[in-house]
C-alpha cells in the first residue's frame, strides 16, 4: 500500500471516530441532559435542544458519507472476501 492510500485512509477513519464521538455526545445530551416538551417551556435550553438536534443531524449525514468513502477506499479488501466465500464470483 503506498503512502498516500494509507493517508487516505487513517484521515477517513479518524474523521469518522470524531464524527461518531460527536454523534454520541449530541444524542446522550439530547435524550439523558435537556429538558423535552412541556418542562422546558420557556427555557433557553429549547433552542440548546433544536442546535444539538440539527448538529446531530448534519455529523450523521457526514458519518454516513465517511463510512462510504471508508467502504470504497477498502473495496479490494470486501471484494476479494466476497469471491472467497463464494457470494460473488
Amino acid at each position: 500500500m503506498n503512502s498516500q492510500k494509507a493517508f487516505k485512509l487513517w484521515a477517513v477513519n479518524v474523521s469518522s471516530f470524531i464524527l461518531f464521538i460527536l454523534l454520541s455526545v449530541t444524542g446522550l445530551l439530547n435524550w439523558l441532559v435537556l429538558p423535552r416538551g412541556y418542562e422546558a417551556r420557556g427555557s433557553v435550553l429549547v433552542s440548546v435542544r433544536h442546535f444539538l438536534v440539527s448538529i446531530h443531524e448534519w455529523t450523521a449525514l457526514l458519518f454516513m458519507i465517511t463510512i462510504v468513502i471508508h467502504i470504497i477506499l477498502h473495496w479490494t479488501y470486501v471484494k476479494s472476501n466476497l469471491k472467497k466465500y463464494g457470494i460473488m464470483k
